[in-house]
């Protein structure tokens, strides 16, 4: 029940009771009292037209006062409810608006200096200080991210090298490649989180131009052929049709390697990978699943957060770091799309993209249809 209707039921409860009385008081003066003065007075009972008289007078008192008077005050306090009520349900809709990106606006003050005003300062506190520690979060990400490079950058140039000296055992070959290994794991890792961090700062501008998205998929298809054959993964192309988009073409090449990687990684030997890209209403919908594990469903909610890897994932067999899924959420969601994940047990996962098409694209669906 909301804070309205239980004031306005409270208050038609206090009306209600304030009647009673009322009739309660009138029916003591009109009836009882000149009933009383009548017998000191002329020491016999009052005739009975005289007490029908007297009760529809206070019937007439009750009709023609009290329900109106009732009416008026429920429907009086009603608008008074809502009107002292309306910067609570503003600020609460304020509040629902915010998120990790528009922790610096304030929420806006009614400027009356009572207490939801003061409790609007307060929400506006709060939230500086997590974007204040956010921000030192972000910074501190960002310069620890742009501080491992060097180190690992050396480091992976002196693996290279070392690799390349022929007086080296072949057990401390072998060392060494494995190190190398974990230096460009590493270093996918930092910049993963570099990537992320500008992007959360605003920092991460993206290219707009028109571009046939079908032809990324069919380079993204060559690829998942490539990555496939070690894995003796099936890859197949169900339908791609001639589609434009206006976004990133790096990036959404970026998408789709990395979703294609995903695909072929998290299979079963002997499995399947399948793409397909259509036109739905004025999106692109671009598809990708594969016959791996699946996702149990207490883990689909988490699977574009950040370093999340679910339990098949935490093996030696699978490379991987946990930031990938979390990049290809912000590539969509940049470009104003929508990704999502469902997946069954043992059966089939698939990834859904849906990317907005250009203008032209829009168009000449509208005139088909």
């Amino acid at each position: 029940m909301t804070i309205r209707t239980r004031l306005t039921l409270w208050y038609a409860g206090v009306l209600f009771v304030s009647i009673l009385l009322m009739g309660a008081v009138a029916y003591h003066e009109f009836v009882v009292e000149k009933r009383r003065d009548r017998k000191s007075s002329q020491q016999h009972e009052p005739r009975k037209d005289e007490a029908q008289e007297d009760a529809e007078d206070l019937t007439d008192i009750l009709l023609g006062y009290g329900i109106p008077t009732a009416l008026l005050g429920l429907g009086g306090g009603w608008l008074l409810t809502r009107k002292v009520l309306a910067p609570v349900a503003a600020l609460t809709e304020a509040a629902a608006r915010i998120h990790e990106r528009n922790l610096g606006t304030p929420l806006p003050r009614s400027g009356n200096g009572d207490e939801l005003d003061r409790l609007t300062d307060v929400f506006n506190g709060m939230t500086a200080r997590l974007h204040g520690s956010f921000q030192r979060i972000r910074e501190f990400t960002l310069h620890a991210s742009h501080e491992l490079k060097t180190p690992l950058t050396v480091l992976h140039g002196e693996l290279e090298a070392a690799l390349q000296d022929s007086a080296l055992s072949l057990t401390h070959l072998e060392r060494c490649q494995t190190q190398l290994d974990e230096v460009q794991r590493l270093a996918k890792i930092v910049d993963g989180l570099t990537l992320l961090t500008k992007a959360d700062a605003g920092q991460v501008a993206l290219a707009r131009e028109p571009l046939r998205l079908d032809e990324l998929v069919r380079d993204a298809l060559d690829d998942a052929h490539i990555l496939a054959q070690p894995h003796r993964v099936a890859v197949s192309l169900d339908g791609c049709e001639p589609l434009t988009i206006s976004g990133d073409r790096h990036r959404l090449r970026q998408l789709l390697l990395n979703l294609t990687d995903n695909a072929v990684k998290y299979n079963k030997p002997g499995g399947s990978v399948t793409l397909g890209l259509r036109r739905v209403g004025d999106s692109a919908e671009f598809t990708i699943a594969n016959t791996g594990p699946g996702i149990p469903p207490e883990e689909l909610a988490r699977v574009f957060d950040r370093f999340f890897r679910g339990d098949d994932s935490h093996n030696n067999e699978v490379d991987g770091c946990g930031l990938g899924l979390s990049i290809a959420q912000w590539i969509v969601t940049s470009h104003g799309g929508a990704i999502r994940m469902a997946s069954q047990l043992g059966a089939i996962t698939t990834v859904t993209i849906r990317l907005p098409l250009t203008g032209n694209e829009t168009l000449d669906s509208t005139i088909k249809a």
